[in-house]
C-alpha cells in the first residue's frame, strides 16, 4: 500500500479528504499557500472585529451532520450552532422587504400576504422539493460523477423532466407575484448559475433553504473549519501553512513522483488537490493534463464577487443577520453576470451582520458588517471601481433602512476578482467555482481521478458535486472513497 498522500490546499474538501483518507490509515499532509488555513473560509480580524472572508451561509446541516458522523462524532463536539430566527430579510425596496422565518407556516402567511392562493402553491411546490431533496441526497449527490448510470435509478428516472425545465419555470408558473418569485428562485445562486439556466431538479435548495432552514455557528464560519481541523489533526494529519505547490513531477509511468514547494521537492506516492482544477493541471507537464485552456474557457463559470468587511462604530436598524436588498431588477443584473459580462448598472447586494447574533464578532456597542456585490468573472479589477460600487451600495443601505451609516464607519476593506487570483490561483477569479448548469452537472464535471496519471485526484468545487460549503463536504468525501477503492484493486 502506498501510504503517503499530499493534499493541495486546505479548504473544505480538501479537509474533508484528509480526515477520511486519515481514518483509512494513510498518513497525510496537507499543504497550503496561505498563511491561514481554511481555503475561502479564511478569516479577517481587525480593530478587535471578526470577519468571515468567504462563505457565511450554513446550510443543509444534514450533511455536516453525516460527516461528523463517519467519525462518531457529532458538530457539537467542535462547535455551537443556533437557527437564526428570521432566516434571512429581503428588501425590495423602501418600506417593502420580506422576513424569511424559521418556521414554514409563518412562511406561508408571509406567501399569502403577497399573493392570495400562494401558500397553496408553496405548499406544493415545497413537497416537491422535499422530494427531489431525499433524492438528491440519497441518490445523487453522493456520487463519483463516473458515468451516466449514477443518475439512473427508479427514483430518478421519473425526474428526468426536471431536468429540462427550469427553476425559473417552476416558479413562474406556480407564482405570480415578482416577489415571490425572487424568493423562490434566489437559494438557487448558491450553484453558481441564472434560475433560467439551472435545472428544476434543483428546487432541493429551497427545502434547504425554507424547511432545513439557516443556521449561525458561533464564532462564524472559522469554528466550522476549525472543528474540522481539531478532528483532522486527532485522525494524524499533518497540515503546512505558507507552502504553495510551484510544480508537479511526473515519472515515465505516468505516475506523479513528487511535487516542489519553495526550493523543496517532496517525494509522493499519492496526490489529491483539491486547489483549483485548472490552476493544478498547470502545474504538470502539457503531456499529462486531461483538459485544454479552450476546455476552460467554454465553461460556465459560477460568478465572482466583490466583497467589503466593514467595521462600523454603532448597532445597526432595520437589519438581520443576512439582509438581501433586491430592490433593482434582478434578470439586469443576471444578464451582466452571465450573457454580457459587465460591472452591473444597478447590482443586487447581499449583506452579513453576525454581530447580530454573536457578540464575539465585534466589540461592545459595534457591528461587523460583510457586503457583496456577485460579479462576471475576470472583469477588470481596480481600486476605483471598488470604492465606487462601495458607494452605490452605502446609498441604498442608507435610504432602505432609513439610517446614516458611513460617519460611523471605522475602517473597510475589500477583496475581488484579482484577489480570489492571487490568493487562490482561481480560474478567471470565480468565487464559487464552475456552475451547476444542465451539461455541468455529476458526470458532465470534470473528474475526480486524472486519466493520465495513475496516483492524481481532484476534490472541491469545479469537480462533483458542485459550488458549495456542504457540496465540497461531499466531494471529500468522494474523493477519498475513490482514492481508497482505486488502492485495493
Amino acid at each position: 500500500m502506498n501510504n503517503n498522500i499530499a493534499i493541495i490546499g486546505s479548504g473544505f474538501a480538501s479537509i474533508a479528504a484528509a480526515c477520511y483518507l486519515a481514518k483509512a490509515g494513510y498518513t497525510v499532509d496537507v499543504y497550503e499557500k496561505n498563511a491561514q488555513l481554511g481555503g475561502r473560509a479564511r478569516q479577517f480580524a481587525n480593530q478587535g472585529f471578526k470577519f468571515d472572508m468567504g462563505p457565511t451561509w450554513y446550510w443543509m446541516p444534514d450533511v455536516f451532520e453525516r460527516f461528523f458522523s463517519d467519525f462518531n462524532k457529532k458538530p457539537s463536539d467542535y462547535y455551537s450552532l443556533q437557527r437564526l430566527g428570521p432566516s434571512y430579510r429581503v428588501y425590495f425596496g423602501q418600506d417593502d422587504h420580506v422576513d424569511i422565518s424559521d418556521s414554514v407556516d409563518e412562511i406561508r402567511k408571509s406567501f399569502e400576504s403577497i399573493e392570495t392562493g400562494s401558500s397553496k402553491q408553496l405548499d406544493i411546490f415545497l413537497k416537491k422539493a422535499k422530494s427531489n431533496y431525499d433524492v438528491a441526497i440519497k441518490d445523487l449527490v453522493y456520487k463519483p460523477g463516473l458515468s451516466i448510470l449514477e443518475l439512473v435509478s427508479r427514483k430518478t428516472i421519473f425526474e428526468l423532466p426536471q431536468f429540462i425545465s427550469t427553476i425559473h419555470d417552476v416558479a413562474k408558473k406556480s407564482f405570480k407575484s415578482q416577489k415571490l418569485r425572487q424568493i423562490i428562485e434566489f437559494p438557487v445562486l448558491f450553484l453558481g448559475a441564472k434560475p433560467s439556466d439551472t435545472p428544476a431538479f434543483y428546487s432541493f435548495m429551497n427545502h434547504a433553504d425554507l424547511v432545513l432552514g439557516t443556521w449561525y455557528p458561533k464564532g462564524g464560519m472559522k469554528a466550522v473549519v476549525d472543528g474540522m481541523l481539531e478532528l483532522a489533526g486527532e485522525l494524524g494529519v499533518n497540515f503546512h501553512t505558507n507552502s504553495g505547490v510551484s510544480q508537479i513531477n511526473c515519472g515515465e509511468d505516468n505516475r506523479v513522483r513528487s511535487i516542489n514547494i519553495g526550493n523543496t521537492e517532496i517525494p509522493v506516492d499519492l496526490l489529491v488537490s483539491g486547489a483549483d482544477y485548472a490552476h493544478t493541471e498547470q502545474l504538470l507537464p502539457l503531456k499529462s493534463r486531461m483538459y485544454t485552456k479552450a476546455y476552460w474557457d467554454k465553461k460556465v463559470m459560477a460568478p465572482s464577487a466583490l466583497l467589503f468587511y466593514v467595521g462600523i462604530d454603532k448597532k445597526l436598524a432595520n437589519v438581520e443577520h443576512h439582509s438581501l436588498f433586491f430592490d433593482v431588477p434582478f434578470d439586469n443584473h443576471a444578464r451582466e453576470i452571465y450573457d454580457q459580462p459587465s460591472w452591473p448598472k444597478e447590482p443586487l447586494f447581499y449583506a452579513s451582520f453576525p454581530s447580530i447574533t454573536d457578540d464575539t464578532i465585534s466589540p461592545k456597542g459595534k457591528e461587523a458588517a460583510i457586503f457583496l456585490i456577485p460579479l462576471a468573472p475576470d472583469l477588470k479589477d481596480t481600486q476605483e471601481l471598488r470604492e465606487t460600487y462601495f458607494n452605490i451600495i452605502m446609498n441604498r443601505l442608507e435610504k432602505l433602512t432609513k439610517q446614516e451609516i458611513r460617519s460611523s464607519i471605522l475602517f473597510k476593506e475589500s477583496y475581488c476578482v484579482q484577489d480570489f487570483k492571487d490568493d487562490y490561483n482561481s480560474f478567471k477569479g470565480n468565487a464559487y467555482g464552475m456552475a451547476n448548469t444542465l451539461f455541468q452537472t455529476a458526470f458532465l464535471r470534470p473528474k475526480l481521478k486524472s486519466k493520465k496519471l495513475k496516483n492524481l485526484y481532484f476534490t472541491g468545487q469545479l469537480t462533483v458535486p458542485g459550488p458549495g460549503v456542504p457540496p465540497a463536504l461531499i466531494s471529500g468525501k468522494l474523493v477519498a472513497d475513490l482514492l481508497i477503492k482505486n488502492q485495493k484493486k
